[in-house]
C-alpha cells in the first residue's frame, strides 16, 4: 500500500478463492485494496466474465465479457446478442429479461422447465439465480393467478452462465414458469422487466430507460415492464412500452393463449 499510494503505481493483488466464490482466509486483504474483482467463468464455456465487486471510487458491480479466442482473450462488445443468438423461437418457459449489470444493460434469456412431481417433496432448482426466490414467486402465482404448482417440479436457468441478483427479473421469470406450466410460449419479440410483490403486484424498477433502449438497439418490439415506470422519459419510436400493475396482467399480455 505504502508503495502504491506514494508513486502512483497500480499493483495486483491475486488471492485465494474459496468454493463459495469469497476471497479466503481473513478479509485483510479484500479492505486494504481499492478494488476487488473477480474474473468467472465456467469450463463449458468460452465466455469469461469480469466482475467488480468492490470499488472505492466508482460503482460496483459493474461487468466485462470477453471471449476466449486462438489468441487470447477478446472483449465481446455486445454481450446480449451472444446470450440471445442460440434462442429457441416458440418455446414455451422462455423469456428474455433486461437486467442491469453496473450501468450496463443485459439481455439474457432465462429458461423454465415445469413438470409433475413423480415424488412427494416437489424439486426446486435454479442455476444463476437466488434459490429461494423460485418458491417465493410460485407460491404468488399459485395464490393470484390461480396456477396449481404445488405438486410440480421446476427448474429454472439463466443461459450463457451470467448470475442474475437484480429484484427486476422476478416478473420474467414468473413469466416464464407460467408459460412452460401452461405449455404456452411468449412472444419472441418480448421483453419482461420488473419485481414481483407478495400480493401478485409490479413494482417499479431503476434505469427502465437503457433497458428499453438496449431492447430495441436489439430490435425487440415489445417492452413489458411496471406501469409506474411509464412517466418522465421518452418512450423510443422503434419500440411499444407496456406497463402492467399485476403479474394476472403481464400474463394476459405475454403469454399465448
Amino acid at each position: 500500500m505504502k508503495i502504491a499510494k506514494t508513486n502512483g503505481i497500480p499493483i495486483f493483488i491475486v488471492g485465494h478463492v474459496t468454493k463459495e466464490g469469497a476471497i479466503a482466509g481473513p478479509r485483510l486483504l479484500e479492505h486494504m485494496v481499492d478494488a476487488v474483482l473477480y474474473f468467472e467463468g465456467e469450463r463449458h464455456h468460452t465466455y469469461r466474465i469480469l466482475r467488480g465487486v468492490k470499488n472505492r471510487f466508482g460503482s460496483t458491480n459493474e461487468m466485462g465479457i470477453f471471449e476466449m479466442k486462438e489468441e487470447g482473450l477478446r472483449e465481446v462488445m455486445n454481450p446480449s446478442e451472444i446470450f440471445l443468438e442460440e434462442r429457441s423461437q416458440g418455446a414455451a418457459g422462455s423469456t428474455v429479461v433486461a437486467s442491469m449489470e453496473g450501468t450496463r444493460p443485459v439481455l439474457v434469456e432465462i429458461q423454465a422447465l415445469i413438470s409433475p412431481s413423480a415424488f412427494g417433496n416437489p424439486r426446486r432448482m435454479a442455476t444463476g439465480i437466488d434459490n429461494n426466490r423460485v418458491p417465493l414467486l410460485m407460491a404468488v402465482l399459485e395464490k393470484r393467478v390461480g396456477l396449481m404448482l404445488q405438486n410440480q417440479d421446476a427448474y429454472i436457468k439463466v443461459a450463457g452462465g451470467v448470475k442474475l441478483d437484480e429484484p427486476a427479473i422476478d416478473l420474467a421469470v414468473a413469466v416464464s414458469i407460467a408459460s412452460s406450466f401452461r405449455d404456452q410460449p411468449t412472444n419472441p419479440e418480448d421483453i419482461f422487466v420488473g419485481e414481483v410483490g407478495l400480493t401478485g403486484e409490479i413494482r417499479r424498477v431503476s434505469r427502465i430507460e437503457q433497458r428499453v433502449q438496449e431492447a430495441a438497439k436489439l430490435g425487440f418490439k415489445r417492452v413489458i415492464c411496471p406501469k409506474n415506470n411509464l412517466e418522465g422519459w421518452t418512450i423510443p419510436k422503434n419500440i411499444e412500452v407496456v406497463g402492467v400493475s399485476t403479474v394476472q396482467e403481464a400474463l394476459d399480455i405475454g403469454v399465448s393463449r
